[in-house]
């Protein structure tokens, strides 16, 4: 039906129906909110200063690590607390956080296919790769580096 029927309630006033309907649930997303922001405020120095400046570069190559039960389950731990940062970061890209910020922290702990082409576009961001840059320097550390983006094709 057309939204300006005037018996009929606007997506505004339907969702704020459903937030004064349930206050508990509000009270907790936003407690949750608020918990997410602290531990992003925590966690994401002590990440990005700990990365090496070539982390994001294309010719860095990982080495396999193969562990015994203690190595797999710190692995399974990074990834499951690193997905638990992406559906927070993706819910706070509409809640109030740092959802790009807690996107990036969880893109950086867990491990899937195509997560180092993901975070070298997320870390090209000018304003992300700034703030980076500036959270290293103020710690003494060299900043980051990163491919030259390729050249824009000629017409």
């Amino acid at each position: 039906m057309p939204p300006d029927e005037p018996n009929e309630p606007g997506l505004f006033t339907a969702l704020w129906s459903w937030c004064e309907a349930h206050p508990g649930l509000i009270g907790w997303l936003f407690v949750g909110s608020l918990a997410s922001l602290v531990l992003v405020a925590l966690l994401l120095p002590v990440i990005v200063v700990r990365l090496d400046p070539d982390y994001f570069l294309t010719s860095r190559r990982e080495h396999a690590r193969r562990g015994g039960p203690v190595y797999w389950g710190l692995l399974l731990g990074k990834n499951l607390l690193g997905f638990l940062f992406l559906f927070a970061g993706f819910l706070m890209l509409f809640l109030p956080g740092q959802g790009l910020l807690t996107i990036l922290i969880g893109l950086l702990l867990a491990d899937f296919p195509g997560k180092r082409t993901l975070e070298r576009r997320l870390v090209a961001r000018p304003a992300i790769l700034a703030f980076l840059n500036r959270m290293r320097a103020r710690r003494g550390r060299s900043p980051l580096l990163l491919d030259a983006p390729a050249p824009a094709p000629r017409p």
